[in-house]
């Protein structure tokens, strides 16, 4: 009669008989020696040869028969491998992956692989489980999704189902190769490699590739709802970073945009003020030829204030995508501050200079008789240059474009403001007030005076331009041009509908809007005009 002895084995209680037990010692200690002059996973070696024992035996054991006997343990020893089998292949282990091949068997089993994963490792485990690579069944996954909808309901189903490859005796059976204990120790010893190469800047917080102990599925399953909760917020985690990531590609996009556009404008404005020709080529406004810094250094400081901002998104979206992109460094970044404020006061500067370039008004009053008779009636119109600028309304406006004149580049304005008052004469006569800015009061009544505004006269009719020109490089100053006409008292003056928009401030009895005033005749008295064709409202 043998004596039986409890024991723990793999995290497992087994009742074994004594004879069973010294055989079963003998053997584990034959394989810690035959590892103790190895310092890489002894213990993780150890700890899975017996989780493998420990589910062999676990196999074997039936209700009717608890005990394990001598025999048991031998037919473990044939499927584990004697130690000296394991002694005799050891100095094949220092070789290449390529010098030795670990058998393979039929019977894999279904895992999920947490260590070749983007999500939960279902792809990988059932790519080791048919023999293919992990990126194709991940790509059909997708193609799934997107076409028929069901691809990421199936992998959420695997998820919850599949257990999860955690001892090296399970990875080894997810991979199709016997556990034994050169297997075993082959696998451990690749697992402390692949470790090495990734963690070679010394992490200290690396998660333990190999489980203590080898469990039953049942046990080491995860129950479903506390799985399910697992999945759902490394879901949402992964949608937040791939949001994160979408956000980074459309801040690279957007800011490498406008840095090329602001490049492109910058070098071309560099090159025509480096030919000479910028003035002839290049709209710019009159504080940058006026200024006392070349407009080129202008242009660079105006890419410099907007392109710098964009250069830090740039940066930072490159970070967002990729953490491997580091942040600029404390002198960088002073560096660009100090070059980001020097633009900032350069062009400070210039405002100042363009708010005084236009401190100062200027005026030039011309004034000429006309021909017409007091007692004719004159016919006062507004008319356009449709070669120059085709507008199908003329308006006034105080929009101002660019126009050629004889070959020159000049500004288009309709800010033209007409009046009629009563003349102190017998006469008729019109003055023409050309008003514009400058940075002294000479300066300003010399862009008055350079002002291009004309009129005709033909028989009863006043033809007045319903446009002016002036020097292109004046396009920012508020210009405006008065035309007042001036009649004796008792003469007639007609409103053409061409003036409808250009009346200013016209004084009548019946003190009508000036638009209203259009198409009627008008007397000059002495309280103002008096239309003479109006239709009188009822009295009621």
């Amino acid at each position: 009669m043998n004596k039986t002895i409890n024991i723990n084995l793999g995290g497992y209680f087994f009742h074994i008989d004594e004879t069973a037990y010294q055989k079963l010692r003998r053997y584990l200690d034959a394989i810690s020696k035959s590892l103790s002059d190895d310092p890489q996973g002894k213990n993780e070696i150890i700890a899975d040869i017996e989780a493998r024992i420990s589910e062999l035996l676990s196999e074997k054991i039936t209700e009717a028969r608890q005990v394990v006997n001598e025999q048991d343990i031998s037919n473990i020893i044939k499927i584990m491998g004697e130690p000296e089998d394991y002694e005799e292949n050891e100095t094949g282990y220092t070789d290449n992956s390529s010098s030795y091949q670990r058998k393979k068997t039929s019977n894999r089993k279904l895992y999920r692989d947490g260590d070749d994963k983007f999500l939960g490792g279902v792809a990988a485990g059932v790519g080791h489980y048919l023999g293919i690579d992990a990126i194709w069944l991940r790509l059909l996954l997708i193609a799934l999704f997107f076409s028929a909808g069901f691809g990421f309901l199936i992998y959420i189903i695997l998820w919850v189902l599949l257990p999860e490859a955690t001892t090296t005796a399970e990875k080894l059976e997810m991979e199709g190769e016997h556990v034994t204990i050169d297997n075993i120790e082959k696998k451990i010893r690749e697992e402390f490699s692949a470790i090495k190469e990734t963690l070679e800047d010394g992490a200290n917080n690396v998660k333990k590739k190999v489980a203590d102990g080898f469990q039953k599925n049942g046990k080491k399953a995860t129950s479903g709802l506390q799985e399910l909760i697992g999945v759902i917020g490394i879901i949402f985690s992964v949608l937040f970073n791939m949001i994160g990531k979408f956000i980074g590609v459309i801040i690279i996009i957007f800011s490498s945009i406008i840095l090329v556009l602001l490049f492109l404008a910058i070098f071309s404005l560099g090159s025509f003020e480096l030919l000479g020709y910028g003035e002839d080529f290049i709209n710019l406004p009159n504080f940058m030829f006026d200024s006392l810094i070349p407009y080129w250094v202008l242009a660079i400081a105006l890419f410099v204030l907007i392109g710098f901002p964009f250069l830090i998104l740039f940066v930072l979206g490159l970070r967002i995508i990729s953490s491997n992109i580091k942040k600029l460094g404390k002198t960088v970044s002073l560096s660009l501050l100090g070059i980001w404020i020097i633009a900032l006061l350069t062009l400070l500067f210039t405002g100042i200079e363009l708010g005084t370039s236009s401190a100062y008004n200027g005026t030039k009053i011309s004034a000429s008789e006309l021909v017409i008779k007091p007692t004719d009636t004159l016919h006062l119109e507004m008319i356009n240059d449709d070669m120059l600028f085709f507008q199908e309304t003329l308006t006034r406006s105080s929009k101002r474009v660019f126009v050629s004149d004889n070959k020159l580049e000049k500004i288009y304005s309709t800010n033209i403001k007409v009046a009629v008052e009563k003349s102190n004469s017998e006469t008729s006569s019109i003055k023409i007030r050309k008003v514009s800015e400058g940075r002294n009061k000479t300066k300003a009544t010399e862009n008055a005076t350079g002002i291009d505004y004309k009129y005709e006269e033909a028989q009863n009719t006043l033809q007045l331009n319903g446009f002016f020109l002036s020097h292109l490089t004046y396009r920012f100053s508020d210009e405006v041009v008065y035309a007042t006409i001036y009649i004796p008292e008792n003469s007639t003056v007609f409103l053409d509908k061409t003036t409808q928009s250009f009346l200013y401030n016209i004084a009548s009895i019946d003190s009508m809007y000036d638009a209203d005033m259009v198409g009627h005749y008008f007397k000059m008295t002495d309280k103002g005009l008096d239309c003479t064709d109006c239709i009188e409202k009822p009295i009621i």
